[in-house]
């Protein structure tokens, strides 16, 4: 079965850094977008950043400049590495993965249980 398994997240000052990790397993990796998510209480839950399986990345407009994903498609591992931390980047971030199924042009969403990352002083 698909399991991903987050982890790096913690209480860090303003314009600290933080780096998550998300190891995944139970599906080809190398050929799947991934993906970062975050919610905030009473927020809808948000793309922080994905990148697909040739290396094109997408960023949100909040966290451009300061975030960077990344994968290591020898580890099956997603990385976030946060920059710059702002007590807004305050959430739980999920790690997503968009999973090929068999049938053509069908996939499945997996998401990771989420770690927090709490910035403040």
């Amino acid at each position: 079965q698909v399991q991903l398994v987050e982890s790096g997240g913690g209480l860090v000052q303003p314009g600290g850094s933080l780096r998550l990790s998300c190891v995944a397993s139970g599906f080809i990796f190398s050929i799947s977008p991934m993906g970062w998510y975050r919610q905030a209480p009473g927020k809808q839950r948000e793309l922080v950043a994905n990148i697909i399986s040739g290396g094109g990345t997408n960023y949100a407009d909040s966290v451009k400049g300061r975030f960077t994903i990344s994968r290591d498609n020898a580890k099956n591992t997603v990385y976030l590495q946060m920059n710059s931390l702002k007590p807004e980047d305050t959430a739980v971030y999920y790690c997503n993965a968009r999973v090929m199924k068999i049938l053509p042009n069908r996939f499945d969403d997996y998401w990771g249980q989420g770690t927090q990352v709490t910035v403040s002083s």
